[in-house]
This record gives C-alpha cells, sequence and structure tokens, in this order.
C-alpha cells in the first residue's frame, strides 16, 4: 500500500472515531424520546408501569427547584425518578466486584421540559453500557433492567 492511501485511510478513520465520540455515543448512552404527554402526566404514567412491574419508585426530584434554592436560577421543570428493582439490584450486589456499579443506582429516568414547552424522557441506556462491565452486570443490567426500563419509557414516547 502506498504512504498517500494508508495516511487517507488514517484520516478517515479519525474523522469517524471523533464524530462516534461526538456526536454518536453520546445520543446512545443517554438516548431521549418526546413524550406524547404534559410533564405531570409522564411522571405518573412511567411511575405506574414501573409500580405494575414490580419495581419501586424511591424518589422523585423537582431538579428545577434545589437549583434555584441554591442560587442557580430559574430553569424549565426537570423531574428525576429514581426506581429499583430489589431482585435485581441484590444480584448486582452480592457480586463484590460489581458492588461499583451502585454509583448508578437507583435506576433514573429524567422527565424535562424544553425551552419550546415540549416533554422529553431521557435515561442511560443499560443495555450498551453493561457489557463493559462484564459477568453478572451484563447479565442483570444488559438484560431484565435494559428490558424493563424500555418498557416503561415507550408508555410515554412517540
Amino acid at each position: 500500500m502506498n504512504l498517500l492511501l494508508i495516511a487517507t485511510l488514517l484520516a478517515v478513520l479519525l474523522v469517524a472515531g471523533y464524530w462516534l465520540l461526538r456526536f454518536g455515543l453520546p445520543r446512545l448512552m443517554l438516548p431521549e424520546c418526546r413524550s406524547v404527554y404534559p410533564l405531570e402526566d409522564t411522571v405518573t404514567r412511567l411511575t405506574d408501569a414501573a409500580k405494575a412491574a414490580g419495581w419501586v419508585v424511591q424518589s422523585i426530584v423537582e431538579l428545577e427547584k434545589s437549583i434555584e434554592k441554591n442560587g442557580g436560577g430559574v430553569v424549565r421543570p426537570v423531574r428525576l425518578v429514581n426506581i429499583c428493582q430489589a431482585r435485581h439490584a441484590a444480584r448486582i450486589m452480592h457480586d463484590d466486584t460489581a458492588r461499583r456499579v451502585s454509583v448508578l443506582m437507583p435506576c433514573t429516568i429524567s422527565v424535562y421540559e424544553k425551552s419550546d414547552g415540549s416533554v422529553w424522557v431521557a435515561a442511560m441506556n443499560p443495555g450498551l453500557i453493561a457489557p463493559f462491565f462484564g459477568g453478572v452486570v451484563a447479565r442483570v443490567m444488559g438484560g431484565p433492567i435494559a428490558r424493563e426500563q424500555a418498557a416503561f419509557i415507550r408508555t410515554v414516547c412517540q
């Protein structure tokens, strides 16, 4: 292969790699979808779906109120819906090598309003992240947690 061809291929790979890291992965790791319901209805429908599937809603944080209260000014509404499924969490927490994943627990689904008034839902993509951990994390987060979380979100998104 000549040097020019190798240099061209490397340049294409660098540009493609940059694009993937800068634009592709964030959308894949933290996907968002537009809700067909107003903000509070979206939160209610998500929490109802989670409860019906045996999950516990640990809290709903009104993030915009905390931001304003602590000097950050006024921002549009954001609800952090913190949910947990004890059997899934226990499978991971019984493994000492997997306990670091507790930083991702409980699972958080964010419901927020954008400047045009539309309501959006975002959550970490556990099916994408879990394989990097391997073992029980890959099996649990990449399996039932990913499927169940996606089902909750489908109840509200277009």
